[in-house]
């Protein structure tokens, strides 16, 4: 799986595909304890195993901010656990 950001007028944007959706499930779920401990919460809707995911500083008008590369560097790091799980 590899994790493409995109830069658009909404924010720092990604899709993500999994392989089924209790796996996309599990991923947004550890995501979502990270968002809490960072008290910076993405943007998210998914459909079965396919996750689209965009971050942007509510706070700071809707910029793009440290923040969000912080949480970005933080989910490609999740996938990257995912990836190494799945080639055992």
């Amino acid at each position: 799986m590899h994790v493409i950001w995109t830069q658009k007028q909404q924010g720092l944007c990604c899709s993500l595909q999994f392989p089924d959706f209790l796996t996309t499930m599990k991923f947004v779920q550890e995501l979502a304890g990270i968002a809490e401990q960072l008290n910076h919460h993405p943007e998210w809707r998914n459909n079965y195993s396919r996750l689209d995911i965009c971050l942007r500083t509510h706070d700071a008008g809707n910029a793009i901010t440290e923040k969000d590369h912080v949480l970005s560097a933080e989910i490609n790091r999740i996938l990257l656990s995912y990836l190494f799980e799945n080639c055992r």
